[in-house]
């Protein structure tokens, strides 16, 4: 890390004087370097880095040998279009630490050729590649996925039981580790909670009060992946698995990306994400990626100052204080501080260092306050967290984490209410006659009004219900005309056997919202299911009700899961209520 910090600093003087170490005379016509002109400019150097000599001379010749090898990457890609590319590799792979490590290959043959020759060449069994945040596919070329000459590629391993210290997982690798996550909130995400409670477990996005917030299918489905793939790499983080995290935090930034601008200015979960790759880049030693970090950092500061206020103004506003989202601006400074190191920008470095060491001694909780709050009977982690949000007070920390106790059991109460009600609303529209699902359905879309879930089926049985994909596309336009959105209209007209004039009617009665059906469940969604909201951290406290609080904004969203025959358990998370409003948070504090 010294030596970058060097190299940096030597770089800019040489650009300042416009010199090129790459020509002579520090460079002779073999590619050898100019010694005497090289000592001469370190010598010259020297005294305005405060740095001996030989350290000055070493850093420029080690800048004039990358100079020359790109030079003769160039020439070589000019001439027979093999690149060269820049290996990242894990840090127990490389061969020497200090020296860099390279690759040369076409662009236009497929990765999976690639990944076998560093396989084979580094000891590697299963690895990914990373570019620029980016995991590239192994079935496509490389130059159809950005990669070009002097690229640098990361290289992460994606299977290393050694490390895999817990009895359940000595036998799976990441790579099964992600694709079991993917398919287990796939399957989630596609379920809108019209079935019957009691047999199909389904997550809702609702409010801090439980009330469920409408939001449009896909960007639903995008968001609970996206959650669910960044609570597990951040499960993995803790374990200080950092290959196997930036794996999962990459595939969580790239269905973020596929939610509306409004849902990602108005909460703080992309801004924590983008600061949790850039960590994993740290802990993988893999800084080197200067671009895709340093504007990482600053997707993550817009998303924090426009969540909380230049001032944190938004957080006391509605929170009364700021201790536990400090946090992750000591996290952002700290990961600033090091790149500005790295670049060789040492003003600016210690300016954030000195913010970094100013949040820590507040933030950081003694010893004495933390023994005195757990001997209360409170835990380890709502000590600390009650100690920074009240700023090392006793008195009101132990306030503060009574109040959230009794604002846990209060939700929790609401919620197996909100069931209770739910299923009996269910059995008595049974009792009607209707099956379980047309009256689940039903109350779904009415968003549990028993009145208009009975008349939706009265009128459902006296008219033919029929399929999504025989809906006229010319009344779904109609309906659109007037402002219904695409979804909603086709479902309007699916219950109501086509009919524009009652379709209509009942998008009046029900605010313009009525969610698509989920698909029918088969025997391998609901295993894998169940099996996905254990591997992929939404039950990972067993039976009984497991809740990972995440607040921030005057609304808080609630990931509620509803497995069959169990209490509830839900994850508090962050959406906007609407666009524009102010900020939710969508994952857990520490």
């Amino acid at each position: 890390m010294t030596e970058q910090n060097t190299e940096a600093k030597l770089k800019s003087l040489l650009k300042l004087e416009r010199i090129q170490l790459w020509n002579p005379p520090y460079t002779e016509d073999d590619n050898q370097p100019g010694l005497q002109h090289l000592q001469e400019l370190a010598e010259r150097y020297a005294p305005l880095l405060r740095l001996p000599v030989v350290v000055v001379g070493g850093a420029l010749e080690s800048i004039r040998g990358q100079a020359v090898k790109r030079g003769k990457g160039n020439k070589t890609f000019r001439e027979t279009s093999v690149a060269t590319l820049e290996l990242l590799l894990p840090r127990e792979n490389k061969k020497d630490p200090k020296k860099k490590t390279y690759l040369e290959t076409r662009l236009d043959v497929p990765l999976q050729q690639v990944a076998d020759r560093i396989s084979e060449d580094f000891g590697l069994k299963h690895i990914k590649l990373i570019l620029n945040g980016r995991t590239l596919r192994l079935d496509q070329c490389l130059d159809e996925q950005g990669v070009k000459n002097h690229s640098k590629v990361m290289v992460l391993k994606v299977n290393d039981a050694e490390q895999l210290n817990k009895e359940e997982e000595e036998k799976k690798n990441q790579s099964e580790s992600l694709q079991r996550t993917q398919k287990g909130f796939q399957i989630l995400s596609e379920r809108d909670g019209s079935e019957d409670p009691e047999t199909m477990p389904f997550l809702e996005i609702a409010d801090q009060k439980g009330n469920p917030l409408k939001i449009p299918q896909e960007e639903k489905k995008a968001l609970i992946l996206a959650m669910g793939f960044h609570e597990k790499g951040r499960s993995l983080m803790k374990r200080r698995l950092y290959d196997a995290a930036l794996c999962h935090l990459l595939q969580a930034d790239q269905n973020f990306s596929q939610c509306g601008s409004a849902l990602l200015s108005s909460v703080d979960n992309y801004a924590v994400l983008q600061l949790d790759i850039v960590w994993c880049y740290q802990a993988l030693e893999a800084l080197s990626c200067l671009e895709d970090g340093r504007s990482r950092l600053q997707r993550a500061e817009d998303g924090f100052l426009r969540c909380y206020g230049e001032q944190q103004q938004r957080l006391l506003m509605i929170k009364g204080t700021s201790g536990r989202e400090e946090v992750l601006f000591l996290r952002l400074h700290l990961l600033q501080a090091l790149l500005c190191y790295l670049e060789g920008d040492d003003v600016q470095a210690r300016q954030l260092l000195s913010k970094v060491e100013s949040l820590f001694g507040r933030l950081c909780p003694t010893s004495e306050d933390m023994a005195q709050l757990m001997s209360l009977g409170f835990s380890e982690r709502e000590a600390r967290l009650g100690l920074r949000a009240c700023h090392g007070d006793l008195q009101q920390a132990e306030v503060h984490i009574s109040n959230r106790r009794q604002e846990r059991q209060e939700l929790m109460q609401r919620e197996r209410q909100k069931r209770r009600t739910r299923v009996e609303a269910i059995t008595t529209l049974t009792e009607f006659g209707f099956s379980r699902r047309d009256a689940a359905r039903a109350l779904h879309c009415t968003d549990g009004d028993m009145d208009k879930a009975y008349a939706i089926l009265l009128d459902s049985s006296q008219t033919t219900i029929i399929p999504e994909e025989s809906v006229s596309p010319e009344k779904v336009e109609q309906l659109l005309y007037l402002g219904f959105e695409r979804d909603s209209a086709e479902e309007a007209l699916r219950l109501t056997g086509g009919e524009v004039q009652s379709a209509t009617q009942l998008l009046l009665d029900n605010q313009g919202v009525l969610s698509p059906p989920s698909a029918s469940p088969t025997s391998e969604d609901t295993s894998t299911s169940s099996m996905s909201s254990t591997s992929a951290g939404a039950s990972e406290a067993g039976g009984g009700e497991a809740h990972i609080h995440k607040e921030v904004g005057r609304r808080r969203a609630v990931c509620k899961m509803q497995p069959p025959g169990a209490h509830q358990k839900s994850a508090i998370c962050s959406s906007p209520c609407s666009a524009g409003k102010n900020p939710g948070t969508l994952r857990p504090r520490e």
